[in-house]
């Protein structure tokens, strides 16, 4: 019992005798709007403690031999696919010439309501007579034939022979391979179309650049060349009017992360003449994103890339491409889209975190209840007093 008296002096929270208390209706309520409040404030606190933020951080990003995927998808209302050509290059000196794996070209239609036209439809090989002799070789008409062959024996092989010396092809005409394959025809029959390009490229993690041009293109000891004859010798005046759809470098990253990693994607620019280019120079940056609890290279982090943007278009015309059409390379450049990519030795880690801990959570419950209950005891005290003294003065 002396135990028990001594700690009954200890006790902050003195208990009053049942018949002593007093149970108002002012009370009641009170209780009943405190609880309410109480409820909200606790939810919210909850809500907030579930919340994340994305929290960015810079380090220097030390990937070794990792490629670069590139994301594509641009429309050219105005130029065929029979006249483009993807290329990639870079500091390293590889080449990719003539890109079409991993790429879909999408003739369309010059009418805009009308349904895209078929993929078949391209083929200008369709037409390959079958039935040549099997001794057939066909003549490189000048040219020597690649790839290992003696012959020329269709009009792409013809091509490729001329691309190789450098000479400008043109449409086929005298080319017999290229006449028993309807190569002009084709062409003639795509003339008013425009072309979606769109797929996935993956290139090495260095600068280069990446391009769509008209023309066939090759490479000499000095320069990237294309055969410009055909865009020019067009008598539908081709432009390199596009629109890019999207252009991403990796996956997207989630809309809470960044909600505008890719600034290229739906923008439009117009070529107002033939002669004309546009240079895209874009800023890559390695990024990553850590969902919560997630760590650097654990199942579950994403691994992408950022960039930004300037851009550059201008005029070719200087002379040199209306007065010499046939050349192979225009002297004050090449029409087309080029899009000249640096990457950044910096990287973006943006990584998920929690503002708040579950001790945080505990120590705003307990605030709120005890700060709610504390004014509630003095608006229900309050309500009293003034009840006792109205009742008093009525009394009186």
């Amino acid at each position: 019992m002396a135990g028990k008296s001594r700690l009954t002096r200890l006790d902050a929270f003195s208990k009053t005798v049942e018949d002593a208390r007093v149970r108002t209706t002012s009370g009641g309520i009170v209780t009943l709007a405190s609880v309410l409040v109480v409820l909200f404030l606790v939810v919210g606190e909850i809500r907030d403690y579930r919340r994340t933020t994305v929290h960015a951080e810079l380090v220097v990003d030390k990937s070794r031999g990792d490629q670069l995927p590139i994301n594509l998808n641009i429309t050219f209302p105005h130029v065929p696919c029979s006249l483009l050509t993807l290329d990639v290059m870079d500091v390293s000196g590889e080449q990719q010439v003539g890109i079409t794996h991993g790429i879909t070209l999408t003739r369309l239609s010059p009418h805009p309501d009308s349904a895209p036209l078929t993929a078949q439809q391209l083929d200008l090989h369709a037409d390959e007579a079958p039935h040549l002799d099997p001794k057939y070789c066909g003549e490189c008409y000048g040219a020597k034939p690649l790839n290992g062959k003696t012959c020329c024996n269709t009009c792409d092989d013809v091509r490729e022979a001329y691309a190789h010396v450098g000479w400008a092809f043109g449409n086929g005409e005298g080319v017999e391979q290229c006449e028993r394959e309807h190569y002009k025809e084709h062409l003639q029959s795509m003339r008013e179309e425009g072309c979606n390009v769109a797929g996935h490229l993956k290139v090495n993690k260095v600068i280069g650049n990446f391009h769509l041009a008209p023309g066939k293109s090759f490479s000499t000891p000095q320069m990237h060349v294309h055969d410009l004859q055909q865009y020019f010798e067009s008598p539908k005046e081709h432009t390199f009017t596009h629109t890019i759809h999207h252009l991403s470098f990796g996956p997207d990253l989630p809309v809470r992360s960044n909600s505008e990693a890719n600034p290229l994607d739906a923008t439009t620019h117009v070529a107002p003449e033939r002669s004309y280019n546009f240079m895209y120079f874009v800023k890559v940056v390695s990024t990553s994103f850590l969902p919560l609890g997630v760590k650097p290279g654990e199942p579950g982090a994403l691994e992408t890339h950022q960039y930004s943007v300037t851009s550059h278009s201008r005029s070719l015309a200087g002379g040199s491409d209306k007065d010499h059409p046939d050349t192979l390379h225009a002297r004050g450049g090449i029409p087309g889209v080029f899009f000249s990519y640096d990457i950044s030795p910096m990287k973006v880690v943006n990584r998920e975190v929690r503002e708040r801990t579950f001790l945080g959570l505990l120590t705003g419950i307990c605030a709120i209840i005890g700060g709610t209950l504390t004014v509630a005891t003095v608006v229900d005290r309050g309500l009293y007093e003034g009840g006792m003294r109205i009742r008093k003065l009525h009394q009186g």
